[in-house]
């Protein structure tokens, strides 16, 4: 082979520049190829922040002695996987002062592309307000803020707190004042006596009640008479005095001496003891009625001897 058929060997000198641009350049394309895939691996998936919204605040049971609340909470979970609730923290307070305030752990999980309801029962004991705060009286509305904070554990994100509010008012109610005012004979007889109890009911709640219905015993001179359904409802006004007539059937006879009592118009002693059943602003309650030592006279109709005119009647 002639000297002039031979390859040329040239000898290249690579720069140290030249390298560490090579290897940079390397670099950051496994960076930008590993940050790709895994975006692209999150977005197939589909991890995402759950969601908590307030769908609903109800008051299953409000009587004299507390105030059964339930909140509904809607969570929502966007991710392939189950979510754990971690903790459920939640405060009640009302002007700046707290109510009451709670814990619930382990309350359970939220099924993967799932959503679901989670009821938490709070329950808000009056004489705990009351003996707390002076100022907080029986039969008022007042302004509650309910806040609460669901710690979730989410891949990816960890684990998250989702703060919620919510407000609204709340009543500390009373039991109304009863009064039988009169007993007027519809139909008198030893054997059986057809009667209506004239009953004053005072509301010193400042909300309406609508009464539907009594439960209710009377006694005269210390004997039963039984009591008797309401005729129809009726609406009992805030801050308000109403009215009411029952009818009522009992036996006379049953009464011995206290009987003449009676009938000679004198005053009669009287109870009372049972409850009202009533709706409110804030859903159905069950209340208290009682008096104890009270004075009403029985007076006949005309056509069982007896005088109409109510100008006579003494209580």
């Amino acid at each position: 082979m002639a000297s002039s058929d031979k390859p040329e060997i040239v000898d290249r000198d690579v720069k140290e520049d030249d390298k560490d641009e090579e290897k940079g350049g390397f670099i950051d394309k496994v960076k930008d190829f590993i940050q790709d895939i895994g975006e692209k691996i999150e977005g197939a998936i589909g991890f995402g922040k759950p969601t908590a919204d307030v769908t609903e605040i109800h008051f299953p049971t409000i009587n004299l002695e507390k105030a059964e609340i339930v909140v509904d909470v809607l969570i929502k979970n966007p991710n392939p996987v189950p979510i754990p609730l971690i903790d459920i923290n939640y405060l009640i307070e009302s002007d700046g002062r707290k109510l009451i305030s709670g814990l619930i752990p382990d309350a359970g999980t939220i099924r993967a592309h799932g959503e679901e309801t989670v009821k938490i029962p709070i329950h808000l004991v009056y004489d705990d307000i009351k003996n707390t705060y002076d100022d907080i009286k029986p039969g008022s509305i007042i302004p509650y803020r309910i806040k609460v904070d669901f710690i979730v554990d989410v891949p990816i994100f960890g684990r998250l707190t989702l703060p919620l509010e919510k407000t609204g008012e709340i009543p500390v109610p009373y039991k109304p004042d009863i009064d039988l005012e009169k007993i007027k004979f519809e139909r008198f007889s030893f054997e059986e006596t057809v009667a209506v109890l004239h009953l004053k009911l005072e509301n010193k709640n400042d909300f309406d009640l609508g009464l539907n219905s009594l439960d209710y015993e009377v006694w005269l001179s210390n004997v039963s008479i039984g009591g008797a359904e309401l005729a129809e409802s009726t609406k009992l006004d805030k801050n308000g005095i109403n009215y009411v007539d029952i009818p009522i059937t009992f036996k006379p006879k049953d009464f011995g001496s206290a009987l003449w009592d009676m009938i000679r118009g004198k005053g009669t002693g009287y109870s009372m003891k049972g409850h009202i059943n009533v709706d409110t602003p804030f859903g159905a309650m069950k209340l208290p009625i009682s008096k104890e030592g009270g004075t009403t006279r029985l007076k006949k109709s005309k056509e069982d001897g007896g005088d109409d005119d109510d100008d006579d009647e003494v209580l």
